[in-house]
């Protein structure tokens, strides 16, 4: 999350005349994140989430991130319910943008996550993936192995700015994984973004999953690897593998993993750390300028992506033979 685009309060209450929620109260921009614009907004029937969609968004995938959270909600999953307006619509335009109103969350997310949190996302983000089992839309990934290099092109050298040698060493990943990406392994909805500020929790128990404007169709268990490496490193750059463990297992409980699955796991994780190097990479190279935006350091991923390229199997993550 975060805030590019500014609204103003006659606009913005103008916006909400076409929805049931009575007077705008007050209207807060939240700044974490990098994607769209978010504000919290207090209206006479409580509090919601106000999102514009910014550029990087593609308008027509937009659909798709809405009626995904509507069915997941359905089928038991806390995440956010997307807010109709009277004439049934859940997607509108505010200051240019597109925009939409969800649900808001009670919870908090954790900035150290301890084993009994990421158990609860292991758990979590299983049943996720089997809620999103029978939703009949798809989306491609777009940042998924073949939109990698594309991503290194933009940063370039500039990429020796930020550590020296990274240009090289991404180079390097690149070709590693695009020879040998896995194919064939269960697919269906991926979250692809489940970091510890999309997840709320209500003192160690879940109590929701937010922000679902990367999830697309892919492999599931990408997913988990995203997890692996936004829930279960250390300040430091080491894996801890008691998180991992406990991850792996509470997911295993609910949706069991194939022997391919496992056999993938190192290569999935050492292509997700990239993945999120290259993104943080160039955003932390290209911030628009007056932007209300916090960039994040992409050095945390290539930490973790140093400890994925001497990994040799499901075990250095915890997962028992």
């Amino acid at each position: 999350m975060a805030v590019y685009t500014e609204v103003g309060t006659e606009e913005l209450s103008a916006f909400l005349d076409h929805y049931d929620l009575g007077e705008l109260l007050s209207c807060k921009g939240i700044a974490e994140g990098v994607e769209n614009s978010n504000f919290l907004i207090h209206t006479a029937a409580g509090h919601y989430i106000l999102t514009l969609y910014e550029k990087r968004v593609d308008p027509a995938d937009l659909p798709f991130f809405l009626a995904l959270m509507e069915h997941l909600a359905g089928r038991g999953l806390i995440c956010p319910l997307p807010v109709k307006t009277r004439a049934g619509t859940a997607l509108g335009t505010l200051a240019g943008r597109p925009a939409a109103i969800v649900t808001f969350l009670d919870g908090m997310s954790v900035r150290q996550p301890a084993v009994t949190h990421c158990a609860e996302v292991g758990e979590a983000l299983a049943r996720l993936h089997l809620a999103g089992a029978d939703f009949a839309r798809q989306r491609a990934n777009a940042l998924s192995v073949a939109g990698w290099r594309p991503l290194a092109k933009r940063a370039g050298h500039r990429a020796d700015t930020v550590a020296p040698g990274l240009a090289a060493l991404i180079e390097e990943e690149l070709a590693v994984v695009e020879a040998s990406w896995p194919n064939g392994l269960p697919e269906g909805v991926i979250h692809a973004d489940l970091f510890p500020d999309n997840v709320f929790f209500l003192g160690n128990r879940l109590s929701g999953l937010i922000d679902f404007y990367f999830a697309c169709t892919d492999t599931l268990a990408y997913d988990i690897a995203v997890c692996l490496n936004a829930w279960c490193f250390e300040p430091d750059g080491s894996f801890n593998v008691t998180k991992g463990r406990a991850l792996l297992q509470r997911y295993e409980a609910v949706r069991p993993l194939s022997e391919a699955e496992r056999a993938a796991l190192p290569l999935l994780c050492r292509g997700a750390a990239l993945r999120f190097l290259l993104t943080r990479l160039v955003d932390w190279l290209n911030v628009p300028p007056g932007a209300l935006v916090r960039p994040k350091n992409p050095i945390e991923y290539l930490k973790k992506l140093r400890f994925h390229r001497y990994a040799s199997s499901a075990r250095d993550y915890g997962l028992a033979a």
